[in-house]
């Protein structure tokens, strides 16, 4: 494969399931770590060799995905951006890129997906092959919900989009790479029952035309990260290898730090105890409180008088004076979560839709 590969990373859809997280902002900017999930997969497409990167915007969070990440400066890429008016289906994004693509092959990456251990092997392997399209598998419990591989001995044979009784336990994961013969494929298939053009179906149809498909099983963890326990278990998987860093803050002397903590740039500790792994965001003030293990705390917030552990708290949020611990919660940017010691005791609530509060 002579031509140097390009990377497509998907990141329309509106993140239903992630609701009311995701109303005021794209799924893949939602931090793990205080990183956004979008700046993983191109962080694994930059290892790979890959610096020439095209990104699917929707036009209801697309200007948030611009504005963060930029022309790719400070990712060492150039990052160049296509709007997906109408969602069609993960084909149908990949075929509205062709042009900007200009006959190279290329690595398309769903923008929430999240790995421990990158696409690097998978990458140089496809570009020494002689295949057109190559795909990720990682072995699952239930492979129900996804699209499931089915071999004839080591031959991959066929995709099959969520049986009832899946052909393995194989889930064909949200990272693929093609050759420009899977613009054929999309230019052949007809829309699914839900009117989408369906990336397993296109797959199916390089393989039924004869085409070779590689077929990688990946190692590491691999998240979906759709839903809401699915953020904490990708934040957890960071921060319990993430390095101690304590360089960016300012820690009080009545204050306690247990374990790897990071405190970024300008951050606060004042007569409070953290225990790592944990990750305290830019400017952000911990005050008299408790912050447990796998809590990361986004920038500007302001958390006093509290407890919180195994969290995930975004952007200029404050939380104060909460008379009980706040555990395995994800808690959006700009909340205000306050305690109240009046009597008689109280709640006043203000929730969009979707909210999920559970009170003692």
């Amino acid at each position: 494969m002579k031509e140097p590969m390009k990377g497509l990373v998907i990141s329309g859809g509106k993140g239903s399931r992630l609701r009311p997280f995701t109303y005021t902002g794209a799924k893949q900017m939602v931090p793990i770590a205080n990183k956004p999930i979008l700046f993983y997969a191109i962080e694994h497409l930059i290892a790979a060799g890959i610096t020439d990167i095209t990104i699917i915007i929707s036009p209801e969070t697309g200007d948030q995905i611009q504005s963060q990440t930029g022309t790719g400066e400070r990712f060492g890429a150039n990052i160049d951006y296509i709007v997906q008016e109408q969602p069609g289906g993960i084909a149908q994004a990949i075929g509205i890129a062709a042009d900007h693509l200009e006959g190279h092959p290329f690595v398309a990456f769903l923008g929430d997906n999240f790995l421990t251990q990158g696409i690097v092997p998978q990458v140089h392997a496809f570009a020494a092959g002689g295949d057109e399209a190559s795909i990720m598998l990682k072995r699952v419990p239930d492979a129900r919900q996804f699209g499931v591989a089915e071999f004839d001995g080591e031959r991959l044979v066929r995709v099959v989009e969520k049986p009832e009784s899946p052909p393995s336990d194989l889930a064909v994961i949200g990272i693929y790479m093609f050759t420009s013969r899977v613009f054929d494929a999309i230019g052949s298939i007809k829309p699914s029952a839900r009117g989408e053009l369906e990336i397993t179906d296109t797959i199916q149809w390089l393989l039924d035309q004869g085409d070779r498909v590689r077929a990688d099983v990946v190692d590491g963890e691999w998240i979906d990260t759709g839903r809401h326990a699915d953020l904490l278990t990708a934040n957890r998987i960071v921060l319990e290898t993430a390095p101690d860093d304590r360089g960016g803050g300012n820690v009080d002397e009545q204050s306690r730090l247990h374990g790897r903590v990071i405190l970024q740039e300008g951050c606060k500790v004042v007569n409070s105890v953290i225990s790592g792994p944990a990750i305290i965001g830019e400017r952000t003030v911990i005050e008299n409180s408790y912050v447990g293990p796998f809590t990361s705390i986004d920038h500007d917030c302001h958390i006093e008088g509290s407890e919180i552990s195994g969290s995930v708290v975004l952007e200029n949020t404050r939380i104060q004076h909460i008379q009980h611990r706040i555990e395995d919660s994800l808690i959006g940017r700009d909340v205000e979560l306050v305690g109240d010691d009046r009597k008689p005791r109280g709640y006043q609530l203000i929730l969009g839709d979707f909210s999920r509060v559970r009170v003692p």
